[in-house]
């Protein structure tokens, strides 16, 4: 387990998951102060719509330079529902501080941007010709969960559970959590968001890609922890 490797260098600023989770109100604050026909107009504009983005009758690799993908990016950034996003920085902050401890902020960084555009680029290829938008950083959360299953594949988190009166501290696996975070964006799916479309492929694959990025970067871990 890489949490057991000692780390002789002074503590750091952790900064990449306080700037995302900032990033994050700061667009869901802007978008709740838009009169709905401009929020609905900024949703087309800048989230991943499948359709506009693939035309699965053309070649692929020259739509692969289209800058419409940007929108693989900052629809990353976009939540219209505040338990959808309370959801995503919940689950980020739990498990996104652990794991940017171990990898570095810009290393991180690079899981949660790169394994969300790649999870909105399978959701986008599973829902060709979808005007739905697909929004929020639910996939690169799950690369983050992804990473740290890979990270602390027997790790143990701390609960406090209002219990009466009182508050009870207990430690559960980390996996129960993550089969909470599954539960939740099952619960999402069902309620049916105002805007967008749930795509379950972008969970999947944002998961996977951050088993592999952590597995891939496991020596360079742990020199930077044994440094």
């Amino acid at each position: 387990m890489f949490v057991h490797v000692d780390n002789r260098r002074r503590s750091r600023l952790h900064w990449a998951t306080l700037l995302l989770v900032s990033v994050c109100v700061v667009c869901f604050v802007s978008l709740a102060l838009m009169r709905p026909p401009e929020r609905v107009s900024w949703l087309l504009d800048w989230g991943t719509i499948p359709a506009n983005i693939f035309d699965i009758k053309q070649p692929l690799l020259p739509q692969l330079t289209d800058p419409a993908l940007l929108r693989l990016f900052t629809a990353l950034f976009i939540h219209v529902e505040w338990t959808h996003l309370l959801g995503n920085l919940l689950f980020l902050a739990i498990f996104g501080l652990p794991a940017e401890r171990s990898m570095g902020s810009l290393r991180f960084l690079t899981l949660f941007l790169v394994g969300g555009m790649a999870s909105n680029l399978v959701g986008a290829l599973s829902l060709a010709g979808v005007l739905r938008p697909i929004i929020g950083c639910s996939g690169a959360v799950s690369a983050v969960l992804g990473a740290y299953v890979a990270l602390f594949p027997r790790a143990r988190l701390g609960l406090v559970l209002p219990l009466g009166l009182y508050l009870e501290f207990v430690r559960v696996p980390a996996f129960l959590l993550i089969g909470i975070w599954v539960l939740l964006q099952l619960l999402f799916s069902y309620a049916g968001p105002s805007y967008g479309a749930v795509v379950w492929w972008t969970h999947i694959a944002g998961f996977l890609f951050g088993l592999l990025f952590a597995l891939f970067s496991r020596d360079a871990i742990v020199r930077r922890m044994r440094h």
